[in-house]
């Protein structure tokens, strides 16, 4: 079936073409002037005369050296600048009266700038870097900055390496805009530098036979010269796009943090010490508003080393505040925290998967690595020890799957699974058993005990059930409790009806 409809798509396409044909042969007859217009038999003619010349393969060579090279060039540096660009503003500011520049300048002005700097030999591999840079470095930028700060919230947090972070979180943010700047961009690059020969004639160059035929009013060889710039245009453009389409689809390997000493296994949690491991949180009469509602107010609290504690208060009292001011992901307005690590296993209100990927790659993202040998090798047998894993808790046919096609309960479970397996000290989840039923709820949270081995874990809920399951330290709300540390657990004040009463 699919064949028959990709051959009627080719047959409507050949009658489209010969239809064309047929009305500019018509055209050249009724014109009579060979120098007016010629038809695509003579045009026809003239390629094939073209192409058995020894010469035309050196032409065609030389240009194509010229502009696409000054396109590769273009697109390198290019990339190069807006990745600087979006990493450092100071160098955005600096480039862009540059950039503003070079977009406003007329291709004719660059031409003949660029002709009495540098002479016409590298004429068109100039104006074709010039055409194309402005437009690569914008779209860069643009396509950075569109990545979702969501996902980078919890590459930081987590401590997912550089390398992953560019490929699995940049990149399929940038594609989009690549991929449509390149499809613009390619075709400038030949206009403008075939138009740049033309003016600076070097030699064995399109522009240079271009400006030939037209001095001999040869009207046949300028299509015929024009079909080989369009042939070669289109094969360099489907080229480009190929390679940069694998790009897009190739999945690099992964890279794992430096393991931990402490760690006897190479999947994090499989077979750790049963001490409390990390130090002590303190956090420090910690106040935080965002204008004028105060969310936090003077909170004081001491999380052990190697804990577990459920965290219950009302929505919108500032639960998930605290966890953004232990994992640094906002600072606070007055007060300190103390012994928090750079990295967090955090389970996010939010999933925050990399939705194009599977379940495998999305635990494996943020992993520490013990294993040693080639990427490959390494990739493969941590593969296998994860699979291991998370058949504990989700079935086993959802893990090579994309997460946007999972459901809910199962998204949820990755991402318990990717915090659990980050080899973090501290792991915090936000109502992580959201869109569990009873069933996978006690079988996640035994899973989440048993990988503790010695870790702190603080989690936030509405059930007083899933602090059970966790054989965690209530800290309650409203009011004030002592925690197993003794310290006290500070909150904001409420008056006796159970509103909420400004910090003084």
């Amino acid at each position: 079936m699919q064949k028959k409809i990709f051959l009627q798509k080719l047959i409507k396409k050949a009658l489209i073409i010969l239809f064309w044909l047929l009305v500019w042969q018509l055209a050249a007859s009724m014109a009579h002037n060979d120098i007016l217009l010629v038809g695509p038999l003579q045009v026809g003619r003239s390629f094939l005369g073209n192409i058995v010349e020894p010469d035309f393969y050196r032409i065609v060579f030389h240009s194509l050296c010229r502009i696409g090279l000054g396109f590769l060039t273009a697109l390198l540096f290019g990339l190069a600048a807006g990745a600087c660009s979006y990493r450092y503003p100071y160098v955005r500011d600096v480039l862009s009266p540059v950039i503003t520049t070079l977009k406003a300048i007329p291709v004719a002005s660059f031409v003949v700038l660029l002709l009495i700097w540098f002479g016409a030999a590298r004429l068109s591999f100039l104006i074709s870097f010039f055409i194309v840079f402005p437009n690569v470095y914008v779209n860069t930028v643009a396509g950075l900055q569109s990545t979702d700060e969501r996902l980078l919230e919890m590459a930081r947090t987590l401590g997912m390496p550089g390398w992953n972070r560019a490929w699995y979180l940049y990149r399929p943010a940038l594609m989009p805009y690549l991929v449509s700047c390149l499809k613009i961009s390619l075709g400038m690059s030949w206009k403008s530098g075939v138009a740049a020969e033309v003016i600076g004639l070097p030699a064995y160059s399109l522009g240079e036979r271009l400006y030939l035929s037209k001095i001999y009013l040869d009207t046949a060889g300028v299509f015929a010269w024009t079909l080989t710039i369009i042939l070669l245009s289109f094969c360099f453009e489907k080229l480009v796009m190929m390679l940069v389409s694998r790009i897009a689809g190739w999945e690099p390997p992964l890279l794992g943090r430096a393991s931990k000493e402490r760690m006897s296994g190479a999947v994090p949690g499989i077979a750790g010490c049963p001490e409390a491991i990390g130090e002590d949180i303190c956090v420090k009469n910690v106040s935080k508003a965002y204008g004028e509602e105060h969310v936090l107010c003077g909170f004081s609290c001491t999380i052990e080393a190697g804990g577990r504690y459920c965290l219950m208060a009302p929505s919108g009292s500032g639960k998930t505040t605290l966890f953004r001011l232990i994992s640094r992901m906002e600072r606070a307005d007055e007060g300190s925290i103390e012994g928090a690590p750079e990295q967090i296993g955090m389970v996010f209100q939010e999933d925050r998967l990399c939705e194009s990927y599977d379940t495998l790659t999305n635990i494996m993202l943020t992993m520490d690595w013990k294993e040693t040998g080639n990427q490959a090798f390494r990739r493969a047998k941590i593969a296998k020890k994860v699979r291991e894993e998370a058949v504990r808790i989700l079935p086993e046919d959802c893990l090579t799957k994309p997460v946007s096609e999972l459901s809910g309960g199962m998204r949820r479970r990755c991402a318990i699974l990717r915090a659990m397996l980050s080899g973090a000290d501290v792991i915090m989840m936000d109502e992580p058993f959201t869109g569990l039923d009873e069933e996978n709820r006690r079988r996640t949270a035994a899973y989440i005990m048993e990988k503790l081995s010695g870790r702190t874990l603080i989690v936030t809920t509405h059930s007083e059930q899933d602090a059970e399951l966790l054989d965690a330290v209530l800290l309650a709300y409203p009011g004030s409790i002592v925690t197993a540390s003794g310290s006290r657990f500070v909150h904001r004040r409420q008056s006796a009806d159970g509103a909420k009463v400004p910090c003084s």
